[in-house]
């Protein structure tokens, strides 16, 4: 087993935190803005393509159902 002088001082979980957010390349604000309006288009669009798909599987349900 090691000695205590042998291990060496862990740094704090704050200095830990502040030296990793200096690794962060943080992007422009227009590249940001730009993906944002993609990511909100992206999410309106497989939307609605759910919704289709939603509504096609219930009437599709609702068919099948009135079959006797």
């Amino acid at each position: 087993m090691g000695d205590a002088s042998e291990k060496q001082a862990k740094p704090s979980f704050w200095q830990g935190l502040k030296s990793e957010f200096k690794k962060i390349t943080w992007p422009d604000r227009k590249s940001a803005i730009k993906q944002s309006v993609v990511v909100t288009i992206i999410s309106i669009v497989l939307g609605l393509i759910i919704a289709v798909l939603d509504y096609l599987v219930k009437y599709g349900v609702d068919f099948l159902m009135s079959i006797k």
